[in-house]
């Protein structure tokens, strides 16, 4: 009863917060918010309406290949999207292959953010060698492309894994190459932040009493560099699902066996031209859906955020 209480109430501040406000008044926001929402809800349901399983080679019939979307003569239920070459369902492919690509972005994101502020926070808080050094690699990581960062840690690490654990694994590079491009930024951000913070009455109040250093970076500092962070990493869930995509679409990213939106690309793309254009338009457009409503939610975020636009 009480638990119910508390999570009413905790629901009532929020629909009287500022951000909800902003939400409820925004069409883009709203739109962009109900359009993620189902993609994510479809990609992770798809076992349960999906018409097959592409990642099943039991459930594959090349007598199935090659066939249309449903409203173009030749096209046969229940592929809807139609079928590639090897009789694999486009639209399983797409709810399938969007659930890897969702879960690489998400996991890089988290790991980034992680690296990202725990360095970020260490090199605002005490500054010196420390912050020199890690602010330094940082700035060698900026100097470099980060698409080109993340082919270079792609290939070096599938070369050093044995053949073997190459296709089992790729989901993992995938991510640690998202992460060592992706946590500079978020690193920068914490570490000005926390170079302010740290001047401030109640954190030397807190030095004073002999708080410990970790439970002022966290407990007291944190919280205050929270707002430009939140912004910072919506916007780069969809940086990381692109990244994902490119990587699997030059060949380095996901196998054709576990099929990712860059890689359903990639394998359509080699039929553009023959006239089979609904095995790389419809992972397109899904894929520009996922970034684009991504992006929208985030130019919202930093709106609402902003203080100066109150």
């Amino acid at each position: 009863m009480i638990a119910n209480t508390q999570t009413s109430g905790r629901i009532a501040r929020w629909r009287q917060s500022d951000l909800w406000w902003s939400f409820t008044r925004n069409k883009a926001a709203m739109f962009a918010a109900g359009l993620l929402a189902l993609l994510v809800i479809s990609a992770f349901t798809a076992p349960l309406y999906a018409p097959q399983n592409p990642f099943d080679p039991a459930q594959l019939d090349l007598l199935n290949a090659e066939y249309p979307p449903i409203w173009i003569e030749g096209g046969q239920w229940p592929f809807l999207l139609g079928t590639d070459t090897q009789g694999r369902d486009i639209l399983s492919a797409i709810l399938y292959g969007s659930r890897i690509s969702i879960l690489i972005g998400i996991a890089s994101v988290l790991l980034a953010l992680l690296v990202g502020i725990g360095s970020g926070l260490v090199a605002g808080y005490f500054g010196g060698l420390i912050e020199n050094l890690l602010m330094r690699v940082g700035d060698i990581l900026l100097s470099i492309p980060t698409i080109l960062i993340a082919i270079l840690v792609s290939a070096i690490v599938r070369e050093l894994l044995p053949v073997s654990l190459r296709d089992v694994g790729a989901a993992g590079v995938l991510v640690l190459a998202i992460v060592l491009s992706g946590w500079v930024q978020y690193a920068r951000t914490v570490r000005a932040q926390t170079a302010v913070e740290r001047g401030k009455e109640y954190v030397q109040a807190a030095q004073l009493l002999e708080v410990p250093a970790r439970r002022i970076m966290f407990s007291h500092i944190l919280p205050n560099t929270l707002t430009p962070i939140l912004v910072a990493a919506t916007l780069n869930f969809g940086m990381a699902i692109l990244t994902e995509a490119t990587l699997s679409f030059l060949g380095i990213g996901m196998p054709a066996s576990q099929p990712s939106l860059g890689t359903l690309i990639r394998l359509g793309n080699q039929f553009l031209f023959s006239g089979m254009w609904w095995i790389t338009v419809f992972p397109v457009l899904q894929l520009c859906l996922l970034v684009v409503s991504v992006n929208l939610l985030g130019d919202w975020l930093r709106d609402a955020l902003n203080p100066k636009l109150r």
